[in-house]
This record gives structure tokens, C-alpha cells and sequence, in this order.
């Protein structure tokens, strides 16, 4: 699944260059406005963080929710108390788009980041040229030297990379990186299974004064209570969001110490 995933954005990104040509997104991307700095907002705090994010589908739930305006939902987040916004773009089984992340970025001043399956340094590109300040990068999708190059150029255009893990050896990776912002999904993305206990298993590999995110398997304040004694600074919430009143829930998870 996750490499069929990743070529899917891929051949979706080639399409595009094909419009659009690497050297006018590159030229696009050095003229965005400057970046807003997610080391910042994510930063450790005396209450869980929280990265809401605009998810209109996912492959193993399908259709969550229409999102018409994802503006409008990325502005309500904020004023919930969320500390980034989450944009996914990819199209073919997540309904997204770079224009969702465009009129996100237009519409709040917290750090957006550009969730997709990102494999090639075009999309990078495209990410700061659409407003993204953050990254997605997958460690599982990845050839290790992909990862590093890959890195190396999101954090040259200024953006923070958030690296995704699905084990002790892809947290490992992510510490050999220099990885500031390193998540851990719940999902193995490979059999989209989920593992509740994944984060506090691997947790304590992750260095202190690296922001820890939890990813997967938020679905009430009780699983933000369980990751943040699991040590996690940061949970990273779609599902359970954008089918429900999100204020309400933004604001039960938040109180969470």
C-alpha cells in the first residue's frame, strides 16, 4: 500500500512538472514569504500540542467528510487552540490537493505543513511554493540516501521536516538524520494496520529536546492522555476531527497536561 501510495504522487507530481517545470517552482519557492518557524509551535509545553488536519478520506476509512472549504476548517482550528495545521495533498485516496494547502496557508498564521507521500525533490519544491513550512517525510517510503537528500534540501529552503517512523529502527534513522520533529505513526502504512502501543514503545529512543510527535489512533481524550504519559509532546489528529464538532473536541484534547 505505502509503495503504491508513494508512486501515485510521484506520477501525480510528474504530471504536474510536465505543466509546470522545475525551474519556474524552484524560482517560485525561493520568492514564497518567509517560513514560519514549527520548532516554535510545537515546541514542549506544560499541555499536549496538537497538529489538526484537514482529511477529507483515507484508504482505510474512505470518506470522511466534504470539506468544501478547508480554509474555512483550517481557521476554525486555530482559533480551537491548534498549534500547526495538517494539509494532505495527495489526491487519489486522500481527495486532496495543493490548492487545499494554498487557501490553508492564505487563511492562518500557525505553521502548515504538507502531508503527502514525498519521494522526489519536485515536490519538495512545490511544498514551500504552495506556503508549506513543514514537510512530510516517510522513513518506510524512502532509500536512505533519498531521505537524507531530501532533508537536507526541505531544510535548506528554510522548511521544519517532520519524519515519519513506524519502528524502533526507522526512529533509530531518524535520530541518525538530526531529525528535530520526529513522528510516530500508529498505522503501519505497509498492511494500514494500527498499533496502540507503538509510540510508547519506541519513545524513549527518541533523544529529549527532539519534539515527539504521536500519530494514528486518536480517537477521544483519553488516547491523547495515553500518548502524552507516553511522552509525546505533539498528537497529530484528522479522523477524529473532521467528523466531529472540532472546537469541542479540539478543546477537550488540549486540556490534556
Amino acid at each position: 500500500m505505502l509503495a503504491d501510495l508513494t508512486a501515485g504522487s510521484v506520477a501525480d507530481a510528474a504530471r504536474r512538472e510536465d505543466e509546470l517545470p522545475l525551474k519556474l517552482v524552484e524560482r517560485a519557492a525561493l520568492a514564497a514569504p518567509p517560513v514560519i518557524d514549527a520548532h516554535i509551535a510545537l515546541a514542549r509545553s506544560s499541555h499536549v500540542k496538537v497538529i489538526a488536519e484537514v482529511k477529507r478520506a483515507s484508504p482505510s476509512r474512505g470518506n470522511l467528510a466534504a470539506i468544501t472549504d478547508p480554509a474555512a476548517l483550517a481557521t476554525l482550528y486555530q482559533t480551537g487552540g491548534a498549534s500547526a495545521i495538517s494539509v494532505l495533498t495527495e489526491e487519489r485516496k486522500f481527495l486532496g490537493s495543493l490548492e487545499d494547502l494554498r487557501a490553508v496557508r492564505a487563511a492562518v498564521n500557525i505553521p502548515v505543513l504538507r502531508k503527502d507521500f514525498i519521494a522526489t525533490p519536485y515536490q519538495v519544491f512545490e511544498a514551500r511554493a504552495a506556503g508549506a513550512d513543514i514537510v512530510l517525510l516517510i522513513v518506510a517510503a524512502l532509500q536512505p540516501e533519498t531521505l537524507v537528500s531530501l532533508n537536507r534540501l526541505a531544510s535548506e529552503l528554510g522548511m521544519a521536516v517532520l519524519v515519519e517512523t513506524h519502528s524502533v529502527e526507522e526512529v533509530e534513522q531518524a535520530v541518525d538524520l538530526g531529525a528535530r520533529l520526529i513522528g510516530v505513526n500508529a498505522r503501519d502504512l505497509t498492511t494500514f494496520e494500527l498499533d496502540r502501543e507503538l509510540f510508547s514503545t519506541v519513545a524513549e529512543r527518541i533523544p529529549s529536546g527532539t519534539i515527539r510527535i504521536a500519530e494514528s489512533a486518536v480517537r477521544d481524550a483519553s488516547d491523547v492522555a495515553h500518548y502524552r504519559a507516553a511522552g509525546a509532546d505533539v498528537v497529530l489528529v484528522g479522523e477524529a476531527l473532521v467528523t466531529s464538532d472540532p472546537l469541542v473536541t479540539l478543546t477537550n484534547f488540549l486540556a490534556v497536561s
